[in-house]
């Protein structure tokens, strides 16, 4: 027996809005729904609960979920009779659904600016939207997996590609329920929503989102429904802008270790900031009691067989005093590393009028610093004139009486982080930038980024507006109530402080092995087995450099997808790791 299926059976006046704009219901002859459906996302499966007669079968699915993967069922109308089947297996997702009418859509008027959105449709945009997913947390997918469906008209997965570099700075990936199990309301579904976020440009999510909501329309599709969490408020905002609308069906998932979060409630480490949850997160993965000492400051300590580590973010008690102390004055770093043989920046006398005129002329560019200060404060690069040097000097003296200046070593700002005196990461730190849309005002393109940074890092970047991002500002002819020709990409600062906004792009695949010997050294001199080496260098791939300082705490987060909390966690318990991978630890050494 056959039956046609169309969508929004039953809602005549939503075809009959799609015929007036064009568009034909999309229609599928053949046998009713598929009953039981189950639909491989790579991630994980959407089992489509309204597709399960009872609650018996759909838990079985469940149980049925792969390692490191995150099955949903979705459209569950009656949970509480789910949960009850298998309360110690699955709860509900703290997840909102929201729809949007596919009938009444309009496309948004605004196009792409900076960037473009276009179908996934290589091995390379598969690479890259894995490595967006890394940096957003979210569950990878087999490369494989992608490349295998990319002419599965199931599946829909579109990108968005900054037009100046070609980079993959966006993903979406859309689900046709029609396609996937013979919906009969002719629905349709978004996922896997992200944005790199490093991305400069605004409006990325939005694009996405409607390139992928006017692909399901042309395609005679009714709706399309999202699932978001509850306190996603900037995504919330996003898609009510957009026209969504909540409506009440709910998401039932598997309780894994990936879910944990979700169904554990509220704990003792809330207030971590990233650079320790990481950590932490790691360390009860394997199975090591963690204690919150201090959340606010990240401090915590970590016990297992009979070991106990206090530690704050990835500053341990297996980093001395003494070494703390040199990495704390710049001066000393200087001088330590400097006697091992690393190269560092000529050094100018601050209180040497003539030392510094001369400098000027010799280098052109020069660099004041705080000897003592994390986190940029009080760090002004580029500067070209005696009066920009003083002005440098007295804020630099605010954070610390003692001041460094430098030579400006021409290049950019590569992290090498060093744990256990091997590298284990490596990162281009590059200036916070803006790119102009022929609209908006530097002020209003800078705030809007520093909120872009501070969801993607937990607040703990931001793009002040202060003295040094006029300055840097005024050099490219600029004010900050400026309006920048679209497509103009602006330097906002120059230093490459990533809590100033500055953004990381990893490149540990690439360094030259001058560069890591380099920071192997500086990191032995200073005797710091948890650091971050910060080099100036013409390119990764080449040899030459000039050392700029030494983190003694590093924020490992920074550098995902590299495995930097595991081998922090390797370093206090080594025993603790897989033994495949001390095996391997030991072959590397």
């Amino acid at each position: 027996m056959t039956s046609e299926i169309r969508p929004a059976r039953a809602k005549p006046h939503r075809l009959k809005r799609m015929r007036q704009q064009g568009l034909k219901p999309l229609v599928l002859t053949g046998e009713g729904p598929v009953a039981d459906a189950v639909l491989d996302c790579g991630w994980g499966r959407l089992l489509f609960a309204q597709t399960f007669e009872t609650a018996e079968p759909l838990i079985e699915a469940l149980r049925a979920e792969g390692p490191d993967r995150r099955d949903i069922a979705f459209y569950v109308r009656n949970p509480h009779v789910l949960l009850a089947s298998a309360p110690q297996e699955v709860f509900l997702d703290p997840s909102h659904t929201y729809r949007l009418d596919l009938a009444t859509y309009r496309a948004g008027r605004r196009q792409p600016r900076g960037f473009t959105v276009r179908r996934l449709t290589s091995e390379l945009d598969a690479q890259a939207v894995n490595d967006i997913y890394a940096k957003r947390r979210m569950v990878q997918v087999p490369p494989d997996f992608f490349w295998s469906r990319r002419d599965d008209r199931t599946l829909t997965y579109f990108v968005a590609e900054d037009t100046t570099t070609g980079a993959v700075i966006g993903t979406v990936m859309g689900v046709n329920h029609v396609r996937a199990f013979r919906d009969p309301e002719g629905g349709s579904s978004l996922w896997c929503l992200a944005v790199d976020p490093q991305a400069t440009q605004p409006g990325v999510g939005e694009a996405l989102v409607r390139r992928l909501a006017e692909h399901f329309k042309t395609q005679g599709l009714a709706y399309m429904d999202l699932s978001v969490m509850h306190d996603n408020e900037q995504a919330i905002a996003l898609y009510e802008k957009l026209g969504f609308r909540r409506v009440h069906f709910f998401g039932v998932k598997r309780k894994n270790p990936i879910n944990e979060a979700l169904f554990v409630g509220p704990s003792d480490d809330q207030d971590l900031n990233p650079y320790a949850r990481i950590i932490v997160d790691e360390a009860r993965r394997r199975g090591i009691h963690t204690e919150i000492i201090d959340a606010e400051g990240g401090l915590f300590r970590l016990n297992w067989g009979g070991r106990s580590v206090r530690c704050r973010e990835s500053l341990s008690e297996l980093t001395s005093a003494v070494a703390l102390s040199i990495c704390d004055d710049k001066r000393m770093t200087r001088r330590i590393v400097e006697a091992a043989g690393v190269r560092v920046p000529e050094r100018i006398d601050a209180a040497d009028p003539s030392a510094l005129d001369a400098a000027l002329e010799r280098y052109g560019r020069l660099v004041v610093k705080p000897a003592r200060g994390e986190q940029g404060q009080g760090v002004a690069v580029g500067l070209t004139t005696m009066s920009e040097v003083q002005t440098a000097l007295q804020r630099a003296r605010r954070i610390c009486p003692e001041v460094l200046v430098e030579e400006q070593v021409e290049g950019e700002d590569l992290r090498l982080v060093v744990i256990d005196y091997k590298v284990v990461a490596c990162a281009l730190r590059r200036p916070p930038r803006v790119v102009g849309d022929g609209r908006s005002t530097l002020r209003a393109l800078i705030e809007h980024q520093s909120r872009r940074r501070a969801a993607a890092t937990g607040g703990e970047s931001t793009i002040p507006v202060d003295a040094e991002t006029e300055r840097t500002l005024a050099e490219a002819g600029y004010r900050l109530e400026d309006v920048a020709p679209e497509g103009v990409e602006i330097l906002v600062r120059k230093a490459a402080n990533l809590h100033l906004g500055g953004t990381i792009h990893d490149v540990t695949e690439e360094v030259h092995p001058a560069l890591i010997r380099a920071a192997i050294a500086a990191a032995r001199a200073i005797d710091i087995p948890v650091t971050g080496i910060d080099l100036m260098v013409k390119s990764p791939r080449e040899p030459d450099y000039a050392f700029i300082e030494a983190n003694e705490r590093p924020g490992l987060a920074n550098h995902e997808p590299q495995p930097t909390a595991e081998r922090f966690i390797d370093l206090l318990f080594p025993l603790s790791a897989p033994a495949a991978a001390r095996i391997a630890s030991r072959t590397d050494a």
